[in-house]
């Protein structure tokens, strides 16, 4: 298992249902992702072994928001 932690830049997110939309988005890949609506960004804690950054940039963009790379 290698533990990796990534923050990624988000933007359209505003409330805190954005908030949980991302978190939950998150979950069911194993990863775990806490929100700064203030500043627009995700900090991401996941097993790079078993999960790429692509795959959570991805999980974010299905519930509508937009990732920079």
């Amino acid at each position: 298992m290698s533990v990796q932690q990534a923050t990624l830049k988000v933007s359209g997110m505003s409330c805190g249902h954005c908030v949980k939309a991302v978190e939950d988005a998150l979950r069911p890949l194993g990863a775990q992702g806490k929100v700064s609506l203030e500043q627009g960004l995700v900090d991401v804690t996941f097993d790079d072994s078993r999960l790429s950054l692509r795959q959570i940039r991805e999980a974010i963009e299905d519930q509508g928001y937009d990732v920079a790379n």
